[in-house]
């Protein structure tokens, strides 16, 4: 007995239900995602790491960076600024799209492991003439189809392994970009409170030499000074007024580089009315630069360099991707098999599928391109050439990062001793400058005895500004060398 058409649609559907879970199988086993493996890509590179540093430490053996660094430096009021960097950031806002679109694009990559189901339908009515004779024909048909590309040789899994990777890198572009806008944030705070510091003391010296100037005349009039001795404290008043004006330039060109990292308008931007205006009274008292503390750093090679830092992390992903864009591209040059199933309705009325005539039709096809130009193969050889690049670029970005711990490393260290010996040498200048005073006012000094005092004591004290602010930036340089505290990016 020959089987009825329901019977026969029936057969179909199951042999079309037992083909696509096998090709699905197919396409899962073709190749997983590996994890991240900083120490293989660092030996392709040819990348020889210093004695003692491992790309392969785990992160319990490294020095971590407990999340919120900056709350090491006892700030509220970098606190403050932080928050309000990370809330409203444009560089963070481009570097989250660009993870959305990263996302987007795995997620076109991925719907190829999937079958594509279509649906059609459609309606006609055509009349004929012959002899004489009219004839009218109306037919309403709907039909259902699938097709599917078994994945024999990986292609579409190394597309989505590298979708993948390619995602993984904006998520650490992500961090990158936040350790280097929080970093900027810190930097440029610390270079306004030094500045600031320094203009006050420029100002503490003018008023000293106006004082002395006001001396100098008196003696004057007395005829125990002489008018080039006014002649030459007028000078130095006058140079002191000039340094004055330029680092209050210094410190409003400082203010303004710091709006742009909160995104805030730049033109007559203060951090101290700005911290002022957030009502936060503890931010506001903190703004001092004396009050900062200087974060004592345990001693220790960063074991965990390449699986620390951020722009590594970014880099090795992008090499993953490439790893898998070649692969992608090596499977595309081999046969493809495509299973295709459809089911058709056709009735002899129009808008009606009263009595309708059922079809049922399922397919295998295999395909390989005989000749292409070359595109295929010149493809594989351009996925090649960019993973070369991307292994080359690899390799010296870990120089890169090896080299700027190890100058953090060292700059840490001398800065502070630098800093040690120039408070010694502020204590030195005050005594000095004591002593010219007194002697001024007794008779027995001379007026530039006094000045040259008066010029080391501010001297020394501005070196002094400068040597602090030295070892607060070379603290935050170590911190971002070392990859800063890793926050997950924002959900996409």
């Amino acid at each position: 007995m020959k089987p009825t058409p329901t019977q026969t649609q029936g057969h179909a559907g199951r042999r079309l239900g037992l083909l696509l879970p096998v090709a699905l199988l197919l396409q899962a086993c073709a190749s997983t995602a590996p994890p991240a493996d900083p120490a293989g890509a660092a030996a392709r590179a040819k990348v020889q790491m210093p004695a003692g540093w491992r790309v392969d430490a785990p992160a319990a053996e490294s020095p971590l960076i407990d999340g919120g660094w900056w709350t090491a430096f006892q700030s509220p009021a970098l606190e403050r600024l932080i928050t309000e960097a990370q809330g409203d950031s444009a560089e963070l806002r481009i570097a989250y799209e660009r993870i959305r679109q990263a996302e987007i694009t795995l997620r076109q990559s991925g719907a190829s492991r999937w079958p594509s189901v279509n649906a059609s339908a459609g309606a006609s009515r055509s009349r004929s003439s012959t002899a004489g004779v009219e004839t009218t024909r109306e037919s309403t048909n709907l039909g259902v189809s699938a097709s599917y590309e078994v994945d024999l040789w990986g292609r579409v899994a190394d597309s989505v392994r590298a979708g993948n990777a390619s995602l993984r890198a904006s998520q650490h572009d992500w961090q990158a970009a936040r350790l280097s806008l929080l970093a900027g944030v810190a930097g440029q705070y610390f270079q306004w409170l030094g500045l600031s510091e320094r203009v006050a003391l420029a100002q503490a010296n003018l008023a000293r030499t106006e004082r002395l100037l006001t001396i100098v005349e008196s003696r004057l009039r007395n005829g125990v000074a002489t008018p080039l001795e006014v002649s030459q404290q007028r000078s130095t008043l006058l140079s002191q007024r000039v340094s004055l004006l330029a680092l209050q330039q210094q410190r409003s060109q400082s203010a303004t580089a710091l709006a742009l990292l909160l995104g805030r308008q730049p033109i007559g931007f203060s951090p101290e009315a700005y911290l002022s205006a957030s009502g936060d009274a503890t931010a506001v008292a903190s703004n001092d630069f004396a009050a900062l503390r200087v974060p004592e750093l345990a001693p220790g090679l960063p074991a965990a360099l390449l699986t620390r830092r951020p722009d590594l992390a970014a880099a090795e992903a992008q090499l993953a991707a490439a790893d898998a864009n070649v692969d992608a591209a090596r499977a595309a040059l081999l046969p493809t098999a495509s299973l295709s199933a459809s089911s058709t309705m056709t009735s002899a009325s129009l808008f009606s599928l009263a009595d309708p005539t059922r079809g049922i039709s399922l397919g295998l096809s295999l395909a390989q391109s005989l000749f292409d130009g070359g595109r295929q193969r010149a493809q594989v050889q351009l996925s090649e050439s960019q993973r070369l690049v991307l292994i080359e670029n690899y390799g010296q970005a870990v120089r890169t990062a090896v080299k700027e711990v190890g100058d953090a490393l060292g700059q840490a260290g001398y800065s502070q001793q630098q800093e040690d010996l120039q408070r010694e040498l502020v204590a030195q200048a005050q005594a000095s400058l004591r002593l010219a005073e007194l002697r001024y006012r007794e008779g027995s000094g001379d007026l530039m005895s006094l000045l040259d005092a008066q010029r080391s004591l501010f001297s020394a004290q501005d070196n002094l500004s400068v040597q602090r602010l030295a070892r607060l930036q070379a603290v935050l340089d170590l911190y971002k060398a070392l990859g800063g505290d890793w926050a997950a990016p924002p959900k996409v």
